[in-house]
This record gives structure tokens, sequence and C-alpha cells, in this order.
């Protein structure tokens, strides 16, 4: 078992700790790397995002804690590249790509802030389709890596977040799962790694990462590579869950 985590989140964009105590307590849980990636720029929704103004700083700091540390874990500088990101990630270690919008429309529409999103965004272009607003998620995800240029494939199921108990939709719906089959299977052909993501496990949101068991199944029987990740946005919640899936799937 490798013990890294490569997905966090600071006060650089909606974390709740600096990357110095992200750091530390990635030391004290002995883990041999560390990855801060802060959100990138999108600027239709700003607030939560890394701004352009401080990318400097941000990579400066944490190229500073990668020295300071470097006898006792390596730390690299990554970035969470939205698909629809207003910046380039060049300049950083590796590159997280994830869809956290679609465009729908000529408009930028959330699917996982709140729980209302999906539905709503359903009724509003869908007439009420929530499988249809699924199928165009996929249908976004497939290109991310070409779009980002990710090196690791983020939250691969992002779209579930609230689907908690099937509140939202059935996964088991042959539509679902034909797209999302299409789209791993699309993405399993780059290469990259898909993130298992325990950060909506960690907030009480999902019983299960993304992605889902099933989709792991899949994704590892058709020769899919992976690495843990906990989207942790402080720092107890740095490798949240890992053991458990780590012994379940032999990550």
């Amino acid at each position: 078992m490798i013990k890294a985590d490569y997905h966090m989140h600071t006060t650089y964009s909606d974390g709740d700790n600096k990357p110095e105590e992200m750091v530390l307590k990635a030391i004290d849980l002995e883990l041999d790397e560390v990855g801060i990636s802060d959100h990138s720029y999108v600027s239709f929704d700003p607030g939560y995002c890394l701004q352009p103004d401080a990318a400097d700083s941000y990579k400066a700091e944490i190229d500073a804690l990668r020295e300071k540390y470097a006898d006792r874990i390596k730390v690299l500088c990554g970035i969470e590249q939205d698909y629809y990101s207003d910046t380039d990630a060049e300049g950083y270690d590796y590159v997280i790509g994830s869809v956290h919008y679609l465009y729908l429309n000529g408009q930028y529409v959330s699917i996982d802030e709140y729980p209302e999103d999906v539905p709503a965004a359903a009724e509003k272009y869908f007439s009420g389709d929530v499988l249809a607003l699924c199928e165009e998620y996929y249908k976004t995800i497939i290109d991310v890596v070409n779009k980002t240029g990710a090196d690791i494939i983020g939250h691969f199921d992002l779209i579930s977040k609230f689907n908690e108990g099937n509140a939202l939709f059935d996964p088991a719906d042959a539509r679902y799962v034909k797209a999302w089959q299409t789209a791993a299977d699309a993405l399993i052909e780059t290469g990259r790694p898909f993130e298992i993501n325990t950060g909506a496990m960690s907030k009480g949101r999902r019983s299960e990462p993304y992605p889902s068991y099933a989709q792991i199944k899949y994704i590892k029987e058709k020769g899919g590579r992976f690495v843990l990740s906990s989207d942790a946005h402080n720092s107890e919640n740095i490798c949240f869950f890992f053991k458990a899936i780590y012994d379940k799937f032999d990550i």
C-alpha cells in the first residue's frame, strides 16, 4: 500500500487549514507523500477557487514546505483543474481533472454544491429527466483528460453525490449504467488512474466513495488503475477510510 494522499484543499481555496497544517497532519499519519491540490479558478463561480493572483504564492509556499520537510515526507504541489477552468494547469507537479458543472443552454450549472442542484437542473433543462442529466454529465467527463490534461481522474461519479438511498435516481437503471460504463471505458483507455475519493463519505453524504463500489469493480476488471484520495477540506479527514477500501479492493 502506497501511503499517500494527493487530493486536499487548503485556505487557498475552500479548505479550512493552511498548507503547512495539512502537511504536518500527513506527517503525523506517517505518509510517504502528500499532495496539495486546491481548486483551479472559474470566473463564473470564483468564491471557492485559487485566485489567479495567488497562484504564484501558492506554488512558492508549497515549494517551501517541500524543502522544509524533505527529510520527513515528499510534498507535491497539485491543482484540481475544473473542466471549465479559466486558467491553465502549467507549473504543477500533477493535475486532478474534475467536472463540477455542466454547460447547459448557455449556463454553467453546478451539479454538486447543494442536494437540489441535480433535480433542479433536470427539471429546467431535461423536463425532469434526471437520467438525461446524468447522461450529459458522463458525456462531459469522458473528455476530462483531454480538456484538463489530467494526471488523475477526479471523483468519476460526482453526479451521484446526493443520491444516497437512491434519492434522485436508480443507479442500476440501464441508461445510467450504459452512460457511466461508456465513460469509464473511454477514460480507462487514457491510462490515467481514477481516484477513489472518500470526500463525501467523510462528510456523511455517501456510504461509498467515488467511484461507487460497483464502478470500482468494473474499472478494475477492465484494467483501470486507481489512487486513493480523501478530497480533504480539513486536516482531520486526510486518508479518511483508506484502509477499509484498500482491504476491500487491494488498491
